[in-house]
């Protein structure tokens, strides 16, 4: 069975951090690209994310850029460290691998549950 479990999500205050991670199993992503996603309360999902599948680029939604860095440990484990963050990176934050190696676009073949992050004083 293949699965993505995300950790890490929590409560924190703003300009504060998290760190979260993703960890794959039933089958190897090397050769995946692997992204966060996002969706708030009565929003649409949206990307914030993306890593290739070597780890060797990476793309990010410009409302975070700067602030949040991902990154591949391994083939099957993804990390994202998010930094000063704010109320509206409220959310939960699920990880995805899509089919190709190096490509933002999709199409995204596994998603996990989700983690939720809540930055609120």
């Amino acid at each position: 069975q293949v699965q993505l479990v995300e950790s890490g999500g929590g409560l924190v205050q703003p300009g504060g951090s998290l760190r979260l991670s993703c960890a794959g199993s039933g089958r190897t992503f090397s050769t995946n690209t692997m992204a966060w996603f996002r969706q708030a309360p009565g929003k649409e999902r949206e990307f914030v994310a993306a890593v290739s599948a070597r780890g060797g680029t990476t793309y990010y939604a410009d409302s975070v850029k700067g602030r949040f860095t991902i990154s591949r440990d391994n083939a099957n484990t993804m990390r994202l460290q998010m930094n000063s963050l704010r109320p509206e990176d409220t959310a939960v934050y699920s990880c995805a691998a899509g089919r190709r190696s190096d490509s933002v676009s999709g199409p995204y073949d596994y998603w996990g549950q989700g983690t939720q992050v809540t930055v609120s004083s």
